[in-house]
């Protein structure tokens, strides 16, 4: 089984918002930290983009890039000039188009947030990269230019759906920044995309996924790499930071989240098809790694960390003596 399809299938990202910003020089804007997946998009011209923690990076158009796990960053004309909380910048949108600046250089960014089930997915994002960035000098498959030039269109001249189509793209454009991460960084790729396309390693990933309920032993595990145990033990935790048994125990968590969410099955039996003899040993595992019962993960509905619209910013007001605002924002 292909774990990319596996996980995807099951991680249930649920939609997208989304803004096009037509930026002139100077400007420069800070996203705040966030529960959600943000992306980008370099439509025309060229901008820095900050992720918080990281140096700037330069991006231009035809770029993409992924912050998996919501960090703060920001984008400007340039790494100096200051920036304005979203919040304010983002108050006055219409139809998600944001204009900025004070009419120099120009550019366009597209940029939003998946949003997605952030506790069922957690074992998952944490094993990604923070940052993928796809810069438009790598080679990139046919499919991801058309998705990108279609997202780019629909932004610029919305019509009836546009908002769902651009949900849609924005799913898609998640995927093949993961296929592209891994095709562009090859043997350079870290973390658990990295050990994806490792030769060895992907053949023992591809056996996880497909007998998630097996008994897995490193052994056994070591034996569908054709490696020894202990070169496949210190490899697989070299890449992905993980013992080979640590991840077979996320993996089951995230398949029990979507069991739990789907309501098909009673607790004992999705422990069964995750690999447990009871319902007992199963309820621990699911604590220590998702964080919560899975009788209490059932009852959220999964929902925790999950955004529905409308979507209300949360952002300290420098302006307003600590106070908190929450407006509508897009991005």
């Amino acid at each position: 089984m292909d774990p990319i399809d596996d996980v995807f299938g099951s991680m249930r990202v649920h939609t997208s918002l989304y803004a096009r910003i037509e930026g002139s020089a100077p400007w420069g804007v800070t996203f705040v930290r966030g529960a959600a997946a943000r992306f980008g998009y370099v439509v025309r011209g060229q901008c820095w983009l900050t992720v918080l923690g990281r140096e700037p990076v330069r991006v231009s158009a035809g770029d993409c890039w992924t912050i998996v796990g919501g960090s703060q960053y920001s984008l400007q004309d340039h790494p100096e000039t200051p920036t304005e909380f979203c919040y304010k910048a983002l108050r006055e949108h219409s139809n998600h188009v944001v204009k900025l600046g004070g009419g120099g250089e120009p550019v366009t960014v597209v940029t939003g947030w998946f949003l997605f089930d952030r506790r069922g997915a957690k074992p998952l994002i944490d094993l990604m990269p923070e940052l993928i960035l796809t810069p438009m000098d790598q080679e990139r498959s046919e499919l991801m230019q058309s998705t990108l030039q279609l997202l780019a269109v629909e932004t610029a001249r919305r019509s009836l759906g546009t908002d769902i189509v651009v949900s849609r793209l924005a799913d898609i454009l998640f995927i093949q920044a993961i296929r592209a991460h891994a095709a562009s960084s090859g043997a350079e790729a870290s973390g658990w995309i990295g050990a994806l396309i490792d030769p060895r390693l992907s053949r023992a990933f591809a056996a996880i996924h497909a007998k998630v309920e097996h008994h897995w032993t490193v052994e056994e595990l070591a034996r569908e790499a054709g490696m020894s145990r202990s070169a496949f033990a210190a490899r697989f935790r070299g890449s992905v930071g993980l013992s080979p048994l640590d991840y077979v125990t996320r993996w089951r968590m995230f398949r029990a989240a979507g069991l739990l969410r789907q309501g098909r099955y009673s607790i004992a039996e999705i422990a069964i098809r995750v690999g447990y003899e009871n319902e007992s040993a199963f309820a621990k595992a699911f604590k220590r790694v998702i964080g919560t019962t899975p009788g209490a993960y059932r009852r959220d509905g999964g929902e925790i960390g999950f955004l529905t619209t409308p979507v209300m910013l949360q952002a300290p007001d420098p302006n307003a003596d600590g106070k908190v605002v929450k407006l509508p924002v897009a991005a």
